[in-house]
């Protein structure tokens, strides 16, 4: 009997919304976003649909263009340690910076939170590409986009190995000779490379888990080589199935490339079900949806993607001001490539701007049919599961209770969780400790 493929769903704890006008919605709750209440129905009600996580991004940089829920918003690991305590079995992904954090302090917060939830921790590896972040932490400059992720692969090895600085079996605690620790199995780092010197070792032992599950979130070229070589789990956008499955087979090909199973490399794209009990009533949720908006935060958003350019200043019923383009190329390359694009087919300022505030995507429908399509990316390889937003209050709600036991039915979709890690849930192995693997090594010589 051949076992079908399973689809692997995040939820996006994203308080107002995505959007710059979401809050403006009736039913929803405008202090959504430091509102723990909140966030701990949506936790619990993904965990009863078996989401394989909960995932919270960040940025250390805003402005008044900002939207409402990056204005004013918890830190990823604060909230995530909160709703460990709340939740059970769902993984808890937070994203933090490599540019504009120690590895030290990073190290030890997400270890802290992989004990805290018995080992359901993972960690968003971002760059940032704001520049605006530099100066809230003392720097003069942003880096440069490669050499930023020259620093996330130098970055990420000082992690893992920070986390590996306990064997597991390092704690003796035996009680009756006095001894707590095994001396030879608790080990320095003593890194010492282009960006960052760290001596280690981190005061905190290994989880359940070994280590955090690693998401990334590359689409540019360097992104890309990146998330292939290192995550376990690849955030990405995609408009339709071919652009999917050219993105996934890239991503496959790199991680065979670089000695990977590519099957333990999950690719998830993000998506906004609008979902009604017939195929009108969705379209009504997602005008209503759409209807929220203006052509002014829409500007804003379009903006965030070039460093926060601010698009108010041209004719919006122009041609895309093309002179923009290198302020994607050291912000965010993936996004504003996909707005170049756009630009392409001879959009206006004005309907790009709209198009991307409110992305239509392939999931408005009845159950059945957004059922159909995340089945159809699944089954295509466009996709291994979706890191999917709540588009309209109650939304998610709706996903758990009539698309989820759809999916279960078609045997695609987990009935319950497997185990109580996050290494468990997506069925991937516990890390092996570097240096309980040299010792073996030397052991079998």
């Amino acid at each position: 009997m051949t076992t079908k493929r399973q689809l692997r769903l995040g939820f996006i704890l994203h308080g107002v919304g995505p959007g710059w006008d979401d809050w403006r919605h009736p039913d929803a709750l405008v202090d959504a976003s430091t509102n723990f209440a909140f966030y701990k129905r949506q936790a619990q009600a993904a965990e009863r649909g078996k989401f394989d996580y909960l995932f919270v991004a960040d940025s250390v940089s805003i402005n008044a263009r900002s939207s409402p829920h990056y204005l004013n918003r918890f830190e990823p690991l604060t909230i995530l340690s909160a709703l460990a305590a709340v939740t059970e079995h769902i993984g808890l992904v937070g994203t933090a910076t490599v540019s504009y954090t120690e590895p030290y302090n990073l190290a030890r917060q997400f270890a802290s939170l992989d004990h805290i939830s018995g080992g359901r921790a993972g960690w968003n590896v971002v760059t940032s590409w704001l520049e605006g972040s530099a100066a809230n932490f003392g720097k003069d400059e942003h880096l440069a986009h490669d050499t930023r992720y020259r620093l996330a692969a130098e970055y990420l090895d000082v992690v893992k190995g920070l986390w590996d600085s306990w064997e597991d079996d390092a704690l003796v605690r035996d009680k009756a000779s006095g001894q707590f620790l095994d001396p030879d199995k608790l080990h320095e780092l003593n890194h010492k490379g282009e960006f960052l010197k760290v001596k280690g070792p981190l005061n905190i032992s290994r989880s359940p888990q070994g280590q955090p599950v690693i998401f990334q979130a590359g689409s540019s070229e360097d992104g890309r080589s990146f998330a292939a070589a290192q995550a376990e789990a690849i955030f990405t956008h995609q408009d339709n199935l071919e652009e999917a499955q050219a993105f996934y087979a890239d991503i496959k090909a790199r991680a065979r490339g670089f000695g990977r199973d590519p099957e333990k490399v999950f690719i998830v794209p993000g998506g906004r079900p609008v979902i009604g009990s017939t195929e009108a009533e969705a379209e009504a949720k997602y005008q209503e949806l759409a209807a929220l908006g203006n052509l002014e935060n829409a500007l804003r958003a379009l903006g965030r993607g070039f460093n926060d350019h601010n698009f108010s200043v041209y004719d919006p019923d122009g041609p895309f001001p093309r002179d923009v383009a290198a302020e994607g190329l050291k912000s965010n390359q993936s996004q504003s490539a996909r707005v170049l694009a756009l630009a392409d087919q001879g959009l206006s300022l004005r309907e790009i701007a709209l198009r991307h505030a409110t992305p239509r995507g392939q999931l408005v429908g009845t159950p059945e049919q957004v059922a159909d399509r995340l089945e159809l990316w699944l089954e295509q390889r466009g996709a291994d599961g979706f890191n999917l937003f709540e588009s309209l209050p109650g939304q998610l709600e709706t996903f758990v209770d009539e698309v989820v036991p759809i999916l279960q039915r078609r045997g695609i979709y987990k009935t319950d969780y497997p185990g109580t890690t996050f290494r468990e849930t997506l069925g991937l192995d516990v890390p092996v400790n570097r240096h309980t693997a040299a010792r073996s090594a030397r052991s079998a010589a």
